[in-house]
């Protein structure tokens, strides 16, 4: 019997969803829970969005939300709950206390593709259309005499490209993925950042802020047990060094490096060393992590990127679309379910009461949130990695903030409510 997945889409719907990723399937959950149609559209194959590496941390809100949507019975069963981190420098270690510090808010190490992987498997039993292999080519917001937008797509045909994947845009149109469109109220953009959704806001309407950092994560991830029952931050004079897991026997361990770093240029002997050496301490001189087969290695630039607004018309941005923070915060995928959270909120209050309020404070709402968790990650990310042109005084600088951490405890506070996470309404079948 045929996946929902692989339906007839209808010709309209209330909700267009561009976009299978965490916020783009999330918000089709809390819309199909609240009464709302909508369909949602996925470039990609349903084996590729489902293997994607990415982050681990959900905050004590994100949790909250999967839970309320009906997607967390497994989160709960494979999940790990973390009380806190340890943060290592100048060779010692000092341990942050989440729950002591935040009136009892932990995060959960819980993969975005375990969280994908959730909301397919429950969107293909009872959830509104999905679609893979629909290559979103353009969007018309002024439709119907700007009553109504139109998605156009490439349809996916008989036979899928080589891996399952779309065609590349300048792949001239095929017979067996001819275009078809999707009417519909509104249009959410959840395609990342090299998406058609955030083309679709005029650029003379649209501002960009972005910060590159001069160097780059090189991440592993090991078939290993964790370093340490919670994640070390380490802060190093030979760099960042961060020690994260996926489970109780799979490691996902990261080092600072230049940027334009080839991969192949770090052999699993010199990453596992390295790593060694950067989270030493002089309190366990003998420590070191023990060692597994490494599954994957990559090179993830570091930056941060944000666009004003996340609302144009009848189309709203949410997650990577409208913004990207780097991973030492932890902050990617709890600013996208944040976003849809609201995005949802403001869908069911014009559904249900014919305000459109919430969808007009929508791009307000979510960007005070987006630059709090912005300057979170960009005070983590400066704290803890050593620039290459930085000199020994700003390092000793780094230092003393990394000891007044461990000795303030309004200052351990200000970091542990920052990283279990701000607020987040839950989300509601009526707008409150």
């Amino acid at each position: 019997m045929p996946g929902r997945e692989e339906r007839t889409l209808p010709a309209r719907t209330t909700v267009a969803i561009i976009g299978a990723g965490p916020a783009g399937l999330l918000l089709a959950r809390l819309l199909h829970n609240a009464g709302i149609d909508c369909v949602v559209l996925e470039s990609r194959d349903r084996t590729y969005i489902e293997q994607r590496q990415r982050a681990g941390i959900l905050e004590q809100g994100t949790v909250d939300v999967l839970r309320a949507a009906g997607v967390g019975d497994r989160m709960d069963r494979e999940g790990l709950p973390h009380d806190g981190i340890e943060l290592r420098y100048d060779r010692r270690s000092h341990r942050i206390d989440f729950p002591s510090l935040t009136g009892g808010r932990r995060v959960m190490v819980y993969a975005q593709t375990e969280v994908v992987k959730d909301l397919v498997a429950r969107q293909v039993v009872d959830g509104p259309p999905l679609l893979f292999g629909a290559e979103v080519v353009g969007v018309d917001l002024e439709a119907g005499d700007g009553r109504a937008a139109v998605v156009h797509y490439r349809s996916p045909g008989r036979h899928r490209e080589p891996g399952g994947e779309s065609p590349r845009p300048d792949r001239p149109d095929r017979p067996d993925r001819p275009d078809a469109t999707l009417t519909c109220d509104y249009v959410i953009g959840c395609d990342g950042s090299h998406g058609v959704s955030r083309a679709a806001v005029p650029a003379a309407l649209r501002t960009t802020y972005e910060r590159a950092y001069p160097y780059s994560w090189l991440g592993i991830l090991a078939q290993a047990p964790p370093a340490y029952g919670e994640l070390i931050y380490a802060h190093s004079d030979r760099g960042f060094a961060l020690a994260s897991m996926r489970s109780a026997s799979v490691s996902r361990l990261y080092l600072q490096v230049p940027n334009g770093t080839d991969p192949a240029d770090w052999p699993d002997t010199r990453v596992w060393d390295e790593l060694d050496a950067r989270l030493a301490t002089d309190a366990d001189p003998g420590w070191k992590l023990e060692r597994g087969s490494v599954i994957a290695k990559s090179v993830l630039p570091m930056r941060s990127w944000v666009i004003e607004t996340m609302r144009y018309g009848r189309l709203l941005l949410a997650g990577d679309a409208a913004h990207i923070v780097p991973p030492t915060g932890a902050k990617g995928l709890n600013l996208a379910v944040a976003d849809v959270v609201e995005l949802s909120r403001a869908l069911v209050q014009r559904h249900v009461t014919g305000s459109t309020e919430r969808l007009d404070a929508y791009s307000a709402t979510c960007l005070r949130r987006v630059w709090r968790a912005e300057h979170f990650s960009y005070t983590m990310t400066e704290l803890l990695h050593a620039d290459p042109a930085q000199s020994a005084f700003q390092t000793r600088l780094q230092l003393a903030q990394l000891d007044r951490i461990a000795h303030s405890r309004h200052a351990a506070a200000e970091l542990a409510e920052n990283y279990t996470g701000l607020p987040m309404a839950p989300p509601s079948p009526y707008a409150s």
